[in-house]
């Protein structure tokens, strides 16, 4: 660790401040009070510590920075800038939230080269790092050897009062005490300042005292408005703790060097404006105008461009060698880099006739996870304490753990919203993991702003979520996902599937495991269903397919998914044998059928036929685009009843009888 001279790091740290100060008052609108505040510590860590390569963003062995508190970005892009990633551009820095810019208002993955979690909801950026922890622990035990440490970096993190406060980090950070992730290093940014004013309204616990319950080494850094050099120490003293993440709490005051703004809720979140910037400027001696950098900040920030292609050389003579010493594991390791299946990894993949027993599909989906597992080494995944209801687990793989980290099924713990930020980080890696994570269905409501990050980041992530209906019977209407559906239909790049037999199953595995830039959710039973003669794997893919055809131009049209698959090809029989032309469709997914062309989705559903009946044990919003004015659905708008599964799908109304009945209506009208 070299210490720059002491009138280089001013110059240096201030740099940060006042490109944050100039183009929040340029776009009238952000956080100057974090980067003002966290710029020494931002410093001491990418200027003394973070191996990192400008000119490459995507270096596989470089440490990741993740700002947790995504609020305070420009920080984050200050420091981009300056150590001269080519991604932000001090244009780019003047166009600070403006439309099409690389600087949006708070850190996204797929805008900003350099940015490796998507932040803005608090508590996200610290949660996904430890899933980015938990990668550099796996491929490290997998794939270093003695005389070759081809997976070596770390995860550093910078959150605030804000990310402490929310349960998600609270959840996720207990398991990684757990876990002993050595090399996850987060700097907590107490400046006792959030919007509502100060933190002693509502947030006055010992911080550092509840990180060490959870098993964290922890550190204060008193000074973190000027001592560079204690923050670096602190940083050093946490990587040398191997066995444990660390937690380095450094007092600043937010809207440092502001006369009247600095230590107050003002400026959080919003400019200083151009008086106060003046009078900030004098406050630092900083006699350098809007968005002017000194070259003597820039020529000390660019040594990372130097440093970087040295790490990046060094690591890629480490490959070389290990490539000839190893070349399985390396032709594997680079594979999984390059993002690329390997082939075959779905050969195995069950199919089945109607003659074959039915399952509940979360069974079905057990038997997908254990014949792809083999042939899959980058799936990792587990369940948030429900293996044996979500039937996740691989056979004969054991739990990741400390010392154990080779394993590849995690143990999230009854934390379903830390898992699915952990499983974003797992994704956010780059490392070619493909994670899945499992819970029942209705607990998607605690992990839908981790979804969401997913769906927005383009994650490859799959929920596995199971007891999909009012079929799960007993545990009732707490458990009962009614809405759960339509909600997760309705979010953008999120495919959603809700497969009605075994073949179908296999076939939202296809197309779950092959989107690895677009996350998953496998909607699953717990009650079994039949398999159905004409079901198809491959179909799935379309979204929508006609499953069984009537004998001339349909006169009706069932439309099903799931469980309720079954109901509407028995209904179909026995109208049939009355003479009725009834065509069945499945749709497992609907962002599929929506992605077809217009020709596809009319030879499945000419809209000639107006008579059509959805059968779906959910509620019916979203259907009306399909039924149109002539048709109708069998859906449940309310919340369910605690009885047993069969006895509740009765009573809503979910039988071939009651099926039958609503069609006939419909043709009669």
């Amino acid at each position: 660790m070299l210490a720059a001279p002491a009138s280089v790091d001013t110059l240096c740290v201030n740099s940060i401040r006042f490109l944050a100060v100039d183009a929040i008052n340029k776009s009238n609108s952000g956080h100057p009070g974090l980067p003002m505040g966290c710029a020494p510590m931002a410093y001491a860590l990418w200027d003394r510590i973070l191996s990192h390569n400008p000119k490459n963003p995507q270096w596989f062995n470089r440490d990741r920075f993740v700002l947790s508190a995504g609020h305070g970005c420009m920080l984050l892009y200050a420091l981009l800038h300056l150590s001269g990633y080519d991604s932000v551009t001090l244009e780019d820095i003047k166009q600070f939230r403006q439309w099409g810019s690389h600087t949006p208002g708070h850190p996204e993955t797929f805008e900003t080269a350099g940015v490796e979690v998507t932040t803005g909801p608090l508590g996200a950026g610290i949660s996904s790092a430890v899933g980015l922890a938990i990668a550099e622990a796996h491929l490290a035990a997998k794939y270093n050897k003695p005389d070759a440490k081809l997976v070596d970096h770390y995860t550093y993190v910078i959150m605030g009062d804000g990310c402490n406060q929310e349960g998600v980090a609270s959840e996720a950070c207990s398991l990684a005490g757990h876990l002993g992730l050595g090399k996850l290093i987060a700097l907590y940014d107490d400046n006792h300042i959030t919007i509502d004013g100060n933190t002693d309204v509502s947030f006055t616990e010992d911080v550092l005292k509840r990180y060490e319950a959870y098993g964290w080494h922890v550190q204060h850094v008193a000074d973190g408005n000027t001592d560079v050099e204690g923050i670096a120490r602190a940083i050093e003293a946490a990587k040398a703790v191997t066995d444990k993440p660390s937690l380095i709490k450094v007092t600043t005051t937010i809207g440092y060097g502001s006369p009247n703004k600095s230590n107050t809720a003002g400026v959080h979140g919003a400019a200083l404006g151009a008086e106060e910037a003046a009078l900030t400027r004098k406050a630092l001696d900083w006699p350098y105008a809007e968005f002017e950098v000194p070259q003597g900040a820039y020529d000390h920030w660019r040594q990372a461009v130097e440093r970087g292609a040295a790490a990046e050389a060094a690591w890629n003579a480490t490959l070389a060698t290990y490539r000839a010493k190893y070349p399985s594991e390396a032709a594997q390791f680079e594979r999984q880099l390059r993002g690329e299946l390997p082939q075959g990894w779905d050969a195995n993949l069950p199919a089945y006739t109607a003659a074959d027993k039915g399952l509940a599909t979360r069974q079905h989906s057990y038997n997908c996870l254990n014949a792809i597992a083999p042939n899959l080494p980058e799936l990792i995944g587990g369940s948030a304490d429900l293996t044996h209801s979500n039937l996740t687990d691989i056979k004969g793989e054991k739990g990741f753990q400390k010392g154990l980290e080779a394993n590849r099924y995690l143990h999230f713990g009854v934390r379903e919203h830390a898992m699915a930020s952990i499983l974003n980080g797992l994704a956010y890696h780059g490392s070619g993991l493909v994670p899945y994570g499992g819970t029942f269905a209705v607990f998607a409501g605690y992990m839908v702003g981790a979804m969401r990050l997913s769906a927005l980041s383009e994650l490859g992530v799959i929920y596995v979520l199971t007891h999909d209906s009012i079929g799960l019977g007993e545990d009732g209407p707490t458990h009962q996902p009614i809405e759960t559906l339509a909600s997760l239909r309705a979010m953008p790049n999120m495919l959603v599937i809700r497969p009605g037999d075994g073949n179908e199953t296999s076939g939202a595995y296809q197309v779950a495991v092959a989107n690895r830039k677009r996350p998953t959710v496998l909607f699953l039973s717990r009650q079994a269903m039949a398999n159905q003669a004409n079901s198809s794997a491959a179909a799935v893919a379309k979204g929508g397919y006609i499953l069984e055809d009537s004998n001339g131009t349909p006169e009706l049209i069932l439309i099903g998914t799931g469980t309720e698959l079954e109901l509407c090809t028995k209904a179909a029989a026995l109208l049939r044998a009355e003479g009725k032309n009834v065509r069945v469709v499945s749709i497992p997914c609907v962002e599929l059928f929506e992605e077809q062309d217009a020709a596809y989705r009319e030879s499945v559903l000419p809209a000639a036929v107006r008579k059509r009946l959805v059968v779906e044990a959910s509620s019916s919003f979203g259907w009306h685009k399909y039924t149109g004015l002539d048709g109708d659905s069998i859906s449940i708008d309310r919340f369910g009843a605690s009885a047993p599964g069969p006895i509740c799908l009765e009573k809503f109304g979910f039988s071939v009888d009651n099926v039958v009945a609503k069609a006939k209506a419909l043709l009669a009208n």
